[in-house]
């Protein structure tokens, strides 16, 4: 089934023939014969400790559950400190960080993580149930509570004294098994996006590795390059150490400048910090950083194997800890963005890294000039550029058109979810397995 089809068949479910008011903050109105009742007198929150989470019972931290989705993915062994027990079809509920959505429902016993609330249905169906507290609604009163700036945690009181939508338990279930049915096929749609996603961003991957150690012109003359993760090379070209295309600089700034401060990221490459303030800590100070020129390369030493490489374009200032290469031969400094960047030459200068783990691997310019890469000449570094902006263009435009799809899905789930455990919507039997 189409994903388009999936989301037109919400509009022609039909609805409850009366409703009331339900005076509650998160659903104003419920079916007339639904009940409206705290959530604690359906649910009851189990308390049980146990000292020691080396019990030989799977152990489910925070990290197991996928947030708003339910799935649990996997489970721990070696764990130690308090946690809680739970017995198959109880609920799971993330009090630490609400928004997290992390509600689900193990089909077998075990012990989880304190942070999680352990709720057992006493008055109805426990895959309803996980449904209405998973649901973006109920999430967002519950987070809206939570106490703590930094590690903010929603009260089990708080929760337990809310008012629920509660249908008859036959209601209860078609309710539950329509949103299993659904959410599945939903699911399914958004997987083959993302497996069509992936597919796309590998071909970019070769697209960029064919025209930046290849060229343009397939039946060009070729000859072995000498170095093993470049391959064979067009016979005009040359081969070439970093050093020698690149000069490190390093000119400080003035005291109290007003420079625009830059940065570089493994997703975007070279941006302005202003424009991204989220994403890291503003910094208090400039003075002494490094002045960085349009075109030329910013290298983040500790995260170049990782893609944190890229050409700039913009003129202002950036981090000590990172290294500027200037050119020194006539270049198209995106001939270089693009191969920096890529995820072969990224194995390559992981290779060239020194540190005792991936996430300390540094990449200092020593290493980093020794290393051989193409050198086109520059009115054929530019062509390729102009080629390759054009496919890159291409490919982004079908990655964003699938991302936009995705996110569609994603919302028309969320709508789904809240419109069926809040009786917007009337599931009957004869749904399940034909919507």
């Amino acid at each position: 089934m189409r994903a388009e089809q999936m989301m037109i068949s919400v509009v022609e479910i039909p609805k409850y023939e009366s409703y009331k008011d339900s005076e509650n903050e998160w659903f104003s109105v419920i079916p007339e014969h639904w009940k409206c009742i705290r959530l604690k007198y359906s649910l009851k929150l189990v308390s049980e400790k146990i000292v020691s989470a080396k019990s030989g019972l799977p152990y489910i931290g925070m990290e197991n559950i996928e947030s708003w989705s339910g799935k649990i993915l996997g489970d721990n062994s070696d764990v130690e400190g308090l946690a809680s027990g739970f017995e198959p079809s109880d609920i799971l509920f993330g009090k630490l960080r609400p928004y997290l959505a992390k509600v689900a429902i193990p089909d077998f016993r075990g012990i989880c993580s304190t942070e999680f609330l352990v709720y057992r249905a006493t008055n109805g169906q426990p895959q309803y149930f996980r449904y209405l507290l998973g649901s973006k609604s109920f999430i967002n009163v519950i987070d809206s509570s939570t106490y703590g700036s930094k590690m903010p945690r929603a009260s089990s009181d708080f929760i337990g004294n809310q008012y629920i939508p509660v249908p008859s338990s036959q209601e209860q279930i078609f309710i539950a098994n329509f949103l299993d049915q659904k959410t599945a096929q939903i699911d399914e749609a958004i997987a083959i996006k993302q497996q069509q996603i992936s597919l796309l961003k590998e071909r970019k991957q070769i697209t960029i590795q064919q025209a930046v150690t290849q060229g343009l012109d397939p039946n060009v003359p070729m000859k072995d390059s000498g170095v093993d993760w470049i391959g064979q090379i067009p016979e005009h070209w040359e081969m070439k150490r970093v050093k020698n295309i690149f000069r490190m600089v390093m000119e400080p700034s003035e005291k109290n400048n007003e420079h625009e401060l830059l940065s570089v990221y493994t997703d975007i490459g070279v941006k302005p910090r202003r424009e991204l303030e989220e994403r890291g800590n503003k910094a208090s100070t400039t003075d002494g950083y490094w002045f960085v020129k349009k075109g030329d390369i910013v290298v983040n030493k500790l995260l170049a194997w990782m893609g944190a490489i890229g050409l700039s374009e913009y003129k202002g200032v950036t981090s000590p800890a990172y290294d500027i290469l200037r050119p020194q031969l006539p270049i198209n400094g995106y001939f270089y963005h693009y191969l920096f960047r890529s995820d072969f030459c990224s194995a390559e200068l992981k290779r060239h890294s020194r540190g005792i783990m991936d996430m300390r691997l540094r990449l200092y310019f020593d290493k980093f000039g020794v290393v051989e890469v193409p050198y086109p000449p520059s009115n054929e570094q530019d062509e390729i550029i102009r080629t390759l902006e054009h496919q890159m263009k291409e490919i982004d435009t079908g990655i964003d058109l699938l991302l936009a799809q995705i996110e569609k899905l994603k919302e028309y789930k969320t709508t789904l979810i809240n419109s069926a455990v809040t009786g917007k919507i009337k599931i009957t039997p004869e749904m399940i397995g034909y919507v």
